[in-house]
């Protein structure tokens, strides 16, 4: 008997709430994540950790169903601003996320979409109990450290054991600034990882072999949540191109473009987009 599961994609990782000058905004890879895997027609699934009557949960409810597990207060971030350049501070954490807290019906789940936030998750132990399903780590949340004061600083991941089972790992130049010697470790790692670098595309490593991807020439508006977008739309876009990673990951770098020119969850790709990209790349144009 085939197993059945009640959704397509499972997105895993804490929601955040950003303070930003007016209250607080949803923020975090689950949420452009799961609006764009919606776009695609996707069964979603969001298994996140949030304070227990956090109301920014309600705006992930149009895109699939959502799974919180309950904690005194949400990951929230807070952006300073001075002669210095940004700062960003952890104001305070959700729970850690573990297989354990899959629901039964999505642990069957296709395609599998790791994107800790901070360091909320092990690659590890979730990879080795979704053996069956093509699993993405979006690597940002797990290259976090903090102290007492809340400040964010730098920390290097890598976990050969993981890396080995994961089958997909997205990260941006920017997120590896102070340690680029990284890529060279997780391209020899990882049999496909994608380094982005915002407007100017970015380079997919099959196998340790260097592709160079375009992006697209647009006017941004708000480039927050450009690069969850791009990670969701190479992943929500293999069924549509036969598992092909590379035209995926061509399709996904001009879906990430358009992203920009809008803001918050309206950043997702249309299906008017998406039809448009995925006929583009039918042939061999990367």
């Amino acid at each position: 008997m085939t197993a059945t599961t009640e959704i397509d994609v499972l997105v895993v990782g804490h929601m955040t709430a950003d303070l930003v000058p007016d209250g607080k905004m949803l923020g975090g890879t689950v949420a452009y994540a799961a609006p764009t895997y919606a776009a695609f027609g996707h069964r979603v699934g969001v298994l996140t950790s949030a304070a227990y009557d956090e109301s920014l949960l309600s705006h992930l409810l149009p895109f699939g169903k959502v799974v919180s597990l309950p904690a005194s207060s949400s990951l929230t971030y807070e952006n300073v601003y001075s002669d210095r350049g940004r700062q960003q501070f952890v104001r305070s954490t959700a729970c850690d996320i573990g297989f354990g807290d899959v629901p039964n019906a999505w642990v069957n789940a296709p395609y599998v979409h790791l994107g800790p936030l901070a360091a909320e998750l092990d690659p590890l132990e979730m990879a080795r109990n979704f053996p069956n399903a093509t699993v993405m780590l979006t690597l940002q949340g797990l290259m976090r450290q903090w102290g007492a004061d809340g400040l964010v600083r730098f920390r290097p991941w890598f976990d050969a054991e993981a890396l080995r089972l994961i089958d997909i790992v997205v990260y941006s130049q920017e997120d590896v600034q102070q340690y680029p010697q990284l890529t060279e470790k997780m391209r020899d790692a990882s049999e496909h990882l994608i380094v982005t670098n915002g407007r100017n595309g970015g380079t997919y490593y099959n196998s340790g072999q260097a592709i160079r991807y375009a992006s697209s020439d647009v006017i941004p508006l708000d480039l927050t949540g450009a690069g969850d977008v791009f990670a969701a739309s190479l992943l929500g876009v293999l069924p549509f191109v036969d598992n092909n990673l590379r035209k995926a990951v061509g399709i996904a770098g001009r879906l990430a473009a358009y992203s920009v020119t809008r803001s918050g969850v309206d950043s997702a790709p249309t299906s008017d987009e998406i039809a448009r990209e995925v006929k583009r790349f039918q042939g061999d144009e990367l």
